[in-house]
């Protein structure tokens, strides 16, 4: 099989918003259901001259949500690192400006009082009985209205699961009107969430990188598996779900819980009769298996394949490794079709590959399996778009310099690993053991996570040396003993030609991640869970407080060195500097030749 070559490195750094409204008479806040009326205006200037806006607008899962990405992909220049934050602080401004004077957009992982009673405007109450999610907490208009497939992947996944899902527990469901699944379904002394809504009504930070072939996609991404679990830990922020202080720091487990639409067979809870396979993870999960040649001696858990679609794979000159990867992945049904996309012509369409595999930087609004990582190894047909990987983990900061911070960071992180052949490879079932201690309370302090003591080795035999570390440890270094990751990237910035503003802007996002690491700057998980617990009261109000809290800080009103651990003054800009520009146009000028 034949693959095309990409010429350049493109980025899209996507961020999703929530749109609050606050009550500063009763000190209430409640989400606000405006998604749908508010990107029918963000939309106009994209369809009116698409390749020239600055942001494009998408719908996600809920009413209350909007995505923003930029209009245009960002460059492959170190220059096109310092108008990442200027081009989150415009779309936060545009999103802002057609807001009311009561709202406000705040860049949260979730809502805190979310399933709560009274936490949407307008008022909304759920049906445990009837419509798509059968929810004693979530309402249906919640969800957003509007694009079918949210509705759709609703009820597809309750019903292919034979029960709604069931993430963590309640304290009293009587009163609701509880058919007793739910009673249930509770464990003890959990918060109990049942609908998808709980999951995919989170928001997240998500990257995309173009790379240059599909094998550097694939080495792209087993090397940045063994860093979804620290990544994960650093950027911590979810400590709140359905109005209560929990134990965890981190969405994920819930996010993997509300889609997780295998049926009690798959779960291994009963033979199997009608299903053909026993499935580990939810199809929401972290990775099951590395790409690479090299990662593939570090796959050390049982994938299960369709043996089928393996072997035709291989008849048709697919590799082992991509066609069990493939053959993996359909083993899950698809849990949503458009009815005129049932019958077309596979040779021209890619759809119903696509409906499993791929949720594209475009926005198809499909089912696919969102791992931690995820390959685009087959591009969309006549897209003009490369081979992609989208790096999933981080959660969404509370202002746009700590969201650019780390969105820089792990780009300016991937490229000192394509560089200088880093190797970040550690066993499979180390990352699967890493991602249950990233989401615990203040992991990035207290757990130690399995990594790669020697990362400038080039040999692929698994049996190199890792240990367990502290973020601290491999964020910022080990003495002799392990360069760190923050060092490697500054390694790396001194072979490239950095004008002075982006060196101020970029110096800036490393001493956060350092100081992230060290604890001496807070994760948002820890501000929020010492903002709550410090607060006079444990009712409604620490919610209003807290959402008040957050808007400022966003806005600059409100110092918090606790949370940023500096005062950020960054140099971003809205365009690369002029002279780079001349420099740019006159290579093009003389022809592609000028630019390999």
């Amino acid at each position: 099989m034949s693959f095309i070559k990409f010429k350049k490195h493109i980025l899209f750094w996507q961020i999703e918003y929530i749109i609050v409204k606050l009550d500063h008479k009763k000190k209430k806040g409640r989400v606000s259901l405006r998604g749908s009326e508010l990107l029918d205006i963000l939309k106009e200037a994209e369809e009116k001259n698409p390749k020239e806006v600055k942001s494009l607008w998408r719908p996600e899962y809920a009413e209350y949500m909007v995505e923003g990405t930029p209009g245009q992909p960002y460059g492959n220049l170190i220059q096109h690192f310092n108008i990442v934050e200027h081009n989150m602080t415009f779309r936060r401004q545009e999103l802002q400006s057609l807001l009311k004077e009561d709202e406000v957009a705040l860049s949260i992982t979730n809502f805190f009082r979310l399933g709560c009673p009274d936490f949407t405007s307008p008022p909304t109450i759920p049906t445990p009985t009837e419509g798509y999610s059968k929810s004693l907490f979530f309402p249906d208009e919640v969800i957003t209205q509007s694009h079918p497939r949210f509705k759709t992947l609703t009820t597809n996944i309750r019903q292919r699961r034979g029960e709604k899902v069931a993430i963590n527990v309640p304290k009293d469901f009587e009163a609701l009107g509880d058919d007793g699944s739910s009673l249930k379904a509770a464990l003890k002394n959990h918060v109990y969430m049942d609908a998808m809504g709980f999951g995919m009504g989170c928001c997240c930070l998500q990257m995309t990188f173009q790379t240059m072939s599909v094998g550097e996609a694939r080495v792209l991404y087993d090397h940045l598996t063994p860093l979804c679990p620290i990544m994960l830990s650093l950027t911590a922020a979810t400590p709140v779900f359905r109005g209560y202080l929990t134990d965890v720091d981190c969405r994920w487990d819930i996010i993997s819980g509300s889609v997780d639409c295998r049926n009690a067979e798959e779960r291994g809870l009963s033979p199997l009769k009608e299903s053909k396979f026993v499935i580990p993870k939810s199809r929401y999960s972290s990775v099951d298996m590395y790409l690479s040649d090299c990662g593939a001696r570090y796959n050390d858990t049982e994938v299960v394949y369709d043996e089928k679609i393996y072997q035709k794979l291989l008849e048709n000159d697919i590799d082992d490794l991509l066609a069990k990867h493939i053959a993996h992945l359909f083993i899950r049904d698809s849990i949503s079709l458009f009815s005129e996309k049932v019958h077309q012509d596979d040779e021209k369409e890619l759809d119903h590959f696509e409906v499993i595999l791929i949720d594209s930087i475009s926005n198809s609004y499909n089912d696919s399996p969102k791992n931690l990582v995820y390959p685009h190894i087959f591009p969309p047909l006549h897209s003009g778009i490369g081979w992609r990987v989208e790096f999933r983990p981080c959660e969404v900061q509370i202002t746009d310099f700590e969201n650019a911070a780390f969105c820089v960071f792990i780009v300016l992180l991937t490229r000192a690993i394509l560089t200088f052949k880093l190797n970040m490879l550690i066993p499979i079932s180390k990352v699967d053991e890493n991602m249950m201690k990233s989401q615990k309370r203040n992991a990035v302090l207290e757990e130690k996570f399995w990594f790669r003591k020697d990362i400038f080795s080039r040999d692929c035999e698994e049996s190199l040396p890792f240990e367990k570390m502290t973020i601290n440890e491999i964020i910022n270094g080990k003495g002799d003993d392990f360069v760190g990751l923050v060092p490697l990237v500054k390694q790396y910035l001194v072979s490239l030609d950095c004008d002075a503003d982006t060196a101020c802007t970029i110096h800036q996002y490393l001493k956060l991640i350092s100081l992230r690491a060290t604890g001496s700057a807070m994760t948002t998980a820890t501000w929020i869970r010492n903002f709550i617990m410090n607060h006079p009261e444990y009712n409604d109000e620490v919610s209003y407080d807290l959402l008040v809290a957050i808007s400022e800080i966003t806005n600059g009103k409100r110092p918090c060195p606790e949370l940023l651990g500096i005062t950020p003054n960054t140099k971003t800009s809205q365009d690369i500097p002029k002279a780079v520009q001349k420099f740019l146009s006159e290579k093009c000028s003389k022809g592609p030749s000028s630019l390999n």
